[in-house]
């Protein structure tokens, strides 16, 4: 039986600036920072009324910060929430704290999802950010509560190694930052994200019943169950993809984007062979693939294991 097809929602109007009321006890605000990988931009969420959180302010923008900061008016911003340390979504919160004196809440620091290999380079170093100032850590089962409004925190590692969903413990809804999306799988790239690690995420989400997602970047996910079943689909199919390639006789990363991804503007390939290179690693850890190298690496050459 032929797995259903994952169908993205690419449907979003951004309107920078402009507070979008989600829910009585969610608003957000998406950041005027368009690219390949934020695509519209990083939807800011303010959780709460009165005394409300601000989920991921974005990136290091005046402009942005200012707009939260005036969709508060009134209102009192207790607390920082961050999802992961990536440059579009928590330097923002620096800013955010000088301004209101709220403390940052994340798991931990940014770091890569296993020790780098002698020699490696790790290619998604320009995106991280390494000096995100802690107040909270907060661990996977974690509750953080607001006027109102609870959060139960998750430990999602894959697209990096401190990546948090929240979820609303009344099951109304989660937030799936870079996770889960409706309009792109998301980058899970080697050294900073594990393949293994996301897949589990994903099991882990999947057992859950959330009514939507609120996403990092884009619309909302309102078919949860049927999309997470899709795209576990999709990256099971992506892993077969490079096992078909092997089996063609296929050895190189390159060789395999060039097929696997022969549909995909060329412009996007180095962040596919990211992703291939995730799936490879994966599959060495599981003794199916072996490379011409002590450790894997995007220049390698592999094989299929007999």
């Amino acid at each position: 039986m032929t797995a259903p097809k994952l169908t993205f929602n690419r449907d979003f109007n951004p309107r920078y600036g402009e507070v979008i009321q989600l829910l009585h006890n969610v608003r957000r605000i998406t950041c005027n920072n368009p690219g390949p990988f934020t695509w519209m931009g990083t939807n800011t969420y303010i959780l709460g009324e009165k005394e409300v959180a601000i989920l991921d302010p974005g990136p290091m923008d005046e402009e942005h910060i200012a707009n939260l900061i005036a969709a508060c008016k009134g209102e009192t911003i207790s607390k920082i929430l961050i999802s992961h340390t990536h440059a579009d979504h928590s330097p923002g919160a620096r800013l955010l704290q000088e301004k209101t004196g709220a403390p940052i809440y994340a798991e931990g620091g940014h770091r890569p999802a296993r020790p780098l290999h002698l020699g490696e380079v790790n290619p998604l170093d320009a995106s991280a950010d390494t000096s995100l100032e802690i107040d909270v850590y907060v661990k996977d089962g974690d509750l953080i509560k607001g006027n109102g409004w609870e959060l139960e925190v998750l430990h999602t590692p894959g697209h990096t190694a401190n990546h948090l969903a929240f979820a609303f413990t009344d099951g109304s809804g989660l937030f799936s930052a870079d996770h889960v999306m409706a309009w792109s799988t998301s980058i899970v790239a080697p050294p900073d994200g594990s393949m293994r690690d996301y897949m589990k995420s994903l099991d882990k989400l999947m057992a859950r019943e959330d009514a939507v997602y609120w996403p990092g970047h884009g619309g909302i996910v309102e078919d949860v169950a049927p999309f997470l079943a899709c795209l576990k689909a999709h990256r099971q199919g992506r892993e077969k993809s490079v096992l078909d390639r092997l089996t063609a006789g296929d050895e190189t990363i390159p060789e395999m984007v060039s097929i696997v991804y022969r549909d995909v503007d060329k412009a996007l390939h180095g962040a596919a062979a990211l992703s291939m290179f995730a799936h490879i690693e994966d599959l060495v850890e599981q003794g199916l693939v072996s490379c011409n190298q002590e450790s894997p690496s995007l220049s390698a050459k592999y094989k299929l294991n007999d």
